[in-house]
């Protein structure tokens, strides 16, 4: 995921399905998948790119002294997390609802290999990410994996909690699950997002819902991280990122 303007963000909800994109991206039909891309797709259309195309500082925080193994990126947009797991030794699984997205996402992913394979020994670097569109309010885990990511998965169009509870239970044991996301209480003063307060949570109200204060998982990050921001106008203010990483013991 991108580093995001806070007061544009609602991160998107991925939904399951839609047209095939080219290369290793999967899809499946259904209405609802059609309905939130079309809605999806058109977002991303309005501007030729939406995030800064930086991995979340966050999420590089807190994943970059993880062991490199399989990783599950929900809600990849742009694809910048993904990338960075990718260039630091992931195979990725990288999901979203939108085709625009995916697309956008996979070109950065080829530009990115670009630039790598012009100082390899031994000529082009294979991909390291499969590109997947998905509806989370179907999708279920086909596997179990080393990190599973969920960064700033807010919208209007989609509870927060099938998902998240979806990605913890895709975490193998001894894996990681790292959900990053706004504070309700720390959100800009400007934007139309406090109208859906719902969208947000606390590292408790994570903590709670996913289950994970029970014998199953290690807490090993649960807070609330203070970062300014710049308004589309230039305002200023200080808001707060939750951060909650966990280990599954079993």
């Amino acid at each position: 995921m991108t580093e995001h303007a806070a007061h544009q963000h609602e991160h998107q909800a991925t939904h399951d399905g839609g047209p095939r994109l080219p290369g290793h991206a999967d899809s499946a039909d259904g209405q609802g998948i059609r309905d939130a891309a079309a809605l999806w797709d058109e977002r991303y259309r309005s501007k030729p790119q939406i995030w800064s195309g930086k991995p979340n500082p966050q999420f590089v925080r807190e994943a970059g002294g993880l062991r490199p193994g399989h990783a599950l990126d929900l809600g990849c947009g742009e694809g910048a997390d993904a990338i960075w797991l990718a260039q630091h030794g992931w195979t990725v699984t990288a999901v979203d609802v939108s085709a625009v997205a995916l697309e956008r996402a996979q070109g950065h992913e080829k530009a990115a290999l670009a630039r790598e394979s012009v100082h390899a020994a031994e000529g082009a670097i294979a991909s390291r990410i499969h590109w997947q569109q998905a509806d989370l309010e179907q999708w279920q885990p086909a596997d179990l994996y080393d990190l599973v990511t969920s960064q700033f998965l807010h919208s209007q169009e989609l509870a927060w909690q099938g998902p998240l509870r979806a990605a913890a239970s895709a975490v193998k044991p001894g894996g990681t699950l790292l959900v990053v996301g706004h504070h309700p209480d720390r959100l800009p003063p400007w934007g139309g997002a406090h109208a859906h307060h719902n969208m947000f949570y606390t590292a408790d109200e994570l903590v709670g819902e996913l289950e994970l204060d029970g014998p199953g998982w290690q807490l090993e990050v649960q807070t609330s991280r203070e970062r300014p921001v710049t308004g589309p106008e230039g305002e200023q203010a200080t808001i707060a990122d939750v951060v909650l990483r966990a280990t599954r013991l079993a």
